[in-house]
């Protein structure tokens, strides 16, 4: 049987379209290939800790290098703690934000506002650091009663600020994709207006609100110019709740403060890069996590669809 035109024209594929397909096809690859040359890199540099520091000494509740203290649990769980805080802050009030935008402000307000979060995403973190120490940081000794204001709750609400703009934009893009038939059919059925938000709208739009948050939680996670400036660079063990009020000291601020005075291939050197590698995995876990949650959402709504 003799080929029709359009078979004979699915067969002979525009060169320019093969080009841009490859493009794509390596761009992925190199993605991937980069993330494992960074671990590759890291793991190479961080292997000698384990013959230099025990695992005690490793693991242990002191952190000073001059002294040969190497403990890490005062940077990890400084971070957790800064991190977990920006998150409870910025998690709700970057989503509520986003759903005002998307669902209740009107055309001209929301033309205004979505380019002033995307413009207070680009503020440098160093003038959020000079803030935070000028403004926050005095109205928390003064407010809190605490003995400085360089705390990690300073360092806290500072990374819920930086990460606010980044959950508020992606979600409320996420919000803007979710068909307008949905809504229509919810309010046909009797459903007031709030109860379509969080019932109908949000739960269609779940994949990009949680995108959004897993990339503010990024964000917070992997942040040091602020953090360095305002938490106060004490490493020591948090002790209950009035963790949040005393300074903490974060790995990446560790690093950044540390990486420029020690003499390569020494002990701490390594130790350093051994924190670089952790906060890496930390990373690497947080992003796996979403991509699975994503990924059995997806199957779940191709099932119920299906």
């Amino acid at each position: 049987m003799a080929m029709t035109a359009s078979t004979r024209k699915s067969t002979h594929r525009n060169p320019i379209e093969i080009l841009l397909e490859t493009l794509v096809r390596l761009a992925g690859y190199s993605a991937v290939v980069f993330v494992a040359l960074i671990f590759v890199f890291l793991m190479r540099e961080a292997l000698p800790t384990f013959n230099e520091v025990t695992p005690w000494g490793l693991f242990n509740r002191r952190w000073y290098p001059i002294e040969n203290y190497y403990g890490i649990l005062p940077l990890l769980t400084g971070s957790l703690v800064i991190t977990l805080s920006a998150a409870l802050i910025a998690i709700p009030f970057g989503l509520m934000t986003a759903v005002y935008i998307a669902e209740i402000a009107p055309r001209w307000l929301r033309e205004l506002l979505k380019p002033l979060v995307e413009v207070l995403g680009g503020i440098p973190s160093v003038v959020l650091g000079f803030l935070g120490i000028l403004v926050l940081a005095p109205l928390v000794r003064e407010i809190l009663r605490v003995p400085t204001g360089l705390t990690a709750f300073t360092g806290a609400v500072l990374l819920a600020g930086m990460a606010i703009p980044t959950i508020v934009s992606i979600a409320e893009d996420a919000l803007d994709t979710v068909p307008k038939s949905y809504r229509d059919a919810a309010l046909a059925l009797g459903a007031t207006r709030w109860q379509t938000i969080w019932r109908v709208t949000l739960p269609a739009a779940r994949s990009g609100v949680l995108t959004a948050t897993m990339l503010g939680i990024g964000r917070a996670i992997g942040e040091t110019m602020t953090v360095m400036m305002v938490t106060g660079n004490a490493p020591q063990m948090p002790a209950g709740l009035s963790a949040l009020f005393m300074p903490l000291r974060t790995m990446t601020a560790t690093i950044a403060a540390e990486m420029g005075e020690v003499a390569n291939g020494s002990v701490h050197y390594h130790v350093l890069f051994s924190i670089g590698l952790a906060l890496f995995l930390i990373s690497l876990t947080v992003n796996l996590t979403a991509s699975a949650v994503l990924f059995r959402a997806r199957r779940r709504t191709e099932r119920l669809l299906s």
